[in-house]
């Protein structure tokens, strides 16, 4: 599978119920263990002090990961961001064929 960096940030929408942006957090949080479990999400980060989420996510292409990963968030309506495609660095010290 390739790798994805993903960098979001969620904003509710005015007016919207309380009640419905804790039913999609709790559901965003259910689906979030699904991805992992399947190996889609990687690690997911939060930049101290921001709203924003950094994640490394993998899907067998870009296509995929919006139609069978992303899209399936439920809070991904109310999110906007950037993907970018990564690939390891050769000096990158977590390469599965990295020697010493």
């Amino acid at each position: 599978m390739k790798e994805f960096l993903v960098e979001v940030t969620t904003a509710i929408p005015e007016g919207t119920d309380p009640a419905e942006v804790d039913r999609r957090r709790a559901a965003e949080a259910a689906r979030a263990r699904e991805l992992i479990a399947m190996g889609h999400l990687v690690r997911l980060w939060r930049p101290v002090g921001e709203t924003r989420s950094i994640a490394l996510w993998r899907a067998v292409d870009e296509a995929e990961l919006y139609d069978k990963v992303l899209n399936t968030l439920p809070l991904w309506p109310w999110m906007t961001g950037t993907v970018t495609a990564v690939e390891s660095h050769p000096n990158d010290p977590g390469r599965a064929d990295a020697t010493s």
